[in-house]
């Protein structure tokens, strides 16, 4: 009898098991924005490969700005990355311009000179988050794309979806996000005719609480854009650059 117990009971506890495995696996499996932002992702990368490149000081993956004056950096193990997991980094000069005192800047901004975008002496700004400290694996050598999913798959809170722009989106932070079009052939970020396939967002708050008029940023456009919170939609302000693509 005891014998036939312990039986009934292993067969339960695998049955449990299997389930478990079967709805994380269903989870996935349900994720659409996950696997579609992958995809769309993908697309990014291969249309600009040339603004793609390995970065060995963040210890990641760096998507430049057509015009090399922004970059959006994701790390390839949360374990080593050395500051921020996810990032954005960007030339301050149009910052300081518009007014920016670097010493009023909260803990997750950086501003430092160096030659990290092919300018020596450059003056840069850098805002991002840690999302993790896990030492990430991967079947065979890192790639920009595999980097990615580790996000989707491990900190699938990070990936936002803007319904009403379709835009994925890593958040990076207090308000500040790197976006992609869902679609790269159908999109428009607002209400303009321009597409905008990729788009760097930052939060404006901590920059005008360090002295920089929003109005007077060169090249970056002060507006705002819809976000859904809690099932509703609100309009909010952000700094954004943007760029076509394709």
């Amino acid at each position: 009898m005891k014998n036939k117990i312990k039986i009934f009971a292993a067969v339960a506890a695998s049955l449990t098991l299997a389930t478990a495995i079967a709805a994380c696996s269903g989870l996935k499996s349900l994720d659409v924005v996950g696997q579609q932002s992958v995809t769309s992702f993908d697309e990014v990368l291969k249309t600009i490969p040339d603004h793609i490149a390995a970065d060995d000081l963040n210890i990641g993956w760096a998507l430049s700005a057509p015009d090399d004056s922004v970059r959006f950096i994701w790390s390839e193990d949360y374990s080593s990355a050395p500051l921020h997991d996810v990032m954005l980094e960007f030339d301050a000069e149009p910052f300081l311009d518009a007014g920016l005192d670097p010493d009023k800047l909260p803990d997750n901004y950086t501003f430092y000179e160096g030659d990290t975008m092919g300018g020596m002496g450059r003056q840069m700004l850098m805002v991002g988050t840690k999302l993790g400290g896990d030492k990430l694996t991967y079947s065979g050598s890192p790639t920009a794309l595999a980097a990615y999913e580790q996000i989707v798959d491990k900190y699938r809170d990070a990936i936002n979806y803007h319904t009403s722009l379709d835009h994925y989106g890593v958040k990076l932070g207090d308000g500040n996000m790197f976006e992609w079009a869902k679609d790269m052939q159908i999109n428009s970020y607002d209400n303009s005719n321009q597409d905008k396939d990729i788009v760097f967002v930052l939060n404006p708050d901590p920059l005008i609480a360090a002295d920089v008029d929003p109005e007077k940023i060169e090249d970056w456009a002060y507006a705002q854009v819809p976000i859904e919170e809690n099932g509703k939609t609100e309009q909010v302000w952000k700094l954004l650059k943007s760029f076509d693509l394709k």
